[in-house]
């Protein structure tokens, strides 16, 4: 034989399952199948009770952890909740604040003595004290007499023809209405005039 001709070399895959043999014939690697196990990669091939029982760490740390996390938003929303009570309170602690001077010049005015006159004075005074408290605190009567008559505002209790008007129009004021910051309290009750129905 010649030195330079190339030896055939004879292997031997009897001990390679059909697909590793296949693989081996044509240069490729084997297909190994991975399970994802815990963020871990683990054979398909190996230890079951192994398997099962990282599965059953995992299910157990994400049921911790979700437990965890529902406790906290529970504590969270009560603590909101308390703290959107104390702030309803500290809001209307500042306001109750604000009436009691007019509640001492009531209690004061009505332990008076004096003529029905100075009554009156004492009261009008009172009714000046609480309109500058409601102001204070952002509310304002809402303009009625000789508006336009707008339902937003107005709360029509009686009509009337007035053959000199040409659109709906408050005439007088029954009840006062308020808003509070553009929203309104509650709306005036007022007498509107209409123009004459013709026919």
């Amino acid at each position: 034989m010649d030195e330079h001709e190339p030896k055939s070399v004879e292997i031997d895959i009897s001990g390679i399952g059909s697909e590793e043999a296949a693989a081996a014939e044509t240069g490729e690697e084997p297909e190994v199948e991975l399970l994802e196990v815990g963020g871990a990669a683990v054979d398909d091939g190996g230890d079951e009770e192994e398997d099962v029982e990282a599965l059953r760490r995992e299910i157990a740390d994400l049921r911790d952890r979700s437990m965890r996390t529902l406790a906290d938003f529970d504590n969270y929303r009560k603590r909101a909740e308390r703290e959107r009570a104390e702030n309803r309170r500290a809001a209307a602690a500042e306001v109750v604040r604000d009436f009691l001077d007019v509640v001492d010049n009531l209690e004061r005015a009505a332990a008076a003595g004096g003529s029905a006159e100075d009554l009156k004075t004492g009261v009008d005074m009172i009714v000046r004290q609480l309109a500058d408290v409601l102001r204070r605190q952002g509310v304002e009567r809402v303009p009625a007499v000789g508006e336009r008559f707008d339902p937003a505002l107005h709360d029509a209790v009686s009509r009337q023809e007035d053959p000199e008007t040409d659109e709906p129009r408050v005439v007088e004021e029954m009840q006062a209405g308020y808003r509070m910051h553009d929203r309104l309290l509650r709306p005036s009750r007022v007498v509107v005039a209409v123009p004459p129905e013709e026919g």
